[in-house]
């Protein structure tokens, strides 16, 4: 009998091999994220908590971006308060990164991973769909020089 991970890894592959995924791997993750064009929101909050270099460095990194449509489904007035207090976004924000490469098929493997603001993300797969909290993974294994994007329709917010 096979795994459910056994299962989800071709899913996985499949969902790398389309356009949004095959990123320049010569690109380092904020430069992956901007090249992509749908992380304005999410480029632009990087840089006003000060973590361009830090996710320039060499990593590896996986970070689960928001798109700019999940950055638009937060209340304005939640996003206001995060953009006037810069430790709550930086803290908001590292919650999206994880200070290790895990591809689709390492996802689909674990329960958790411990994020850089150092609480955990839980992972949970339902069908064909792999779940980061409640947000769904929509496009799997964005590859960047330092490690690794997976593009998620919610915004992450530590509890």
């Amino acid at each position: 009998m096979r795994t459910i991970a056994a299962l989800l890894v071709p899913l996985a592959f499949a969902v790398a091999a389309s356009p949004a995924a095959a990123a320049r791997q010569d690109a380092d993750i904020v430069d992956t994220a901007t090249a992509a064009g749908n992380f304005t929101t999410l480029t632009k909050l990087l840089k006003r908590a000060g973590l361009v270099s830090a996710l320039r460095q060499p990593g590896p990194y996986t970070v689960f971006a928001p798109t700019d449509a999940a950055f638009a489904k937060v209340p304005k007035g939640k996003l206001d308060a995060l953009l006037k207090n810069r430790k709550r976004l930086r803290s908001v924000l590292l919650y999206h990164v994880v200070g290790q490469k895990l591809t689709a098929a390492d996802v689909v493997k674990r329960k958790s991973a411990k994020t850089l603001n150092g609480k955990r993300v839980r992972f949970r797969v339902r069908g064909a769909n792999v779940y980061v909290n409640g947000a769904r993974v929509t496009t799997a294994d964005v590859g960047a020089s330092n490690g690794v994007i997976h593009v998620i329709n919610r915004v992450l917010l530590p509890g």
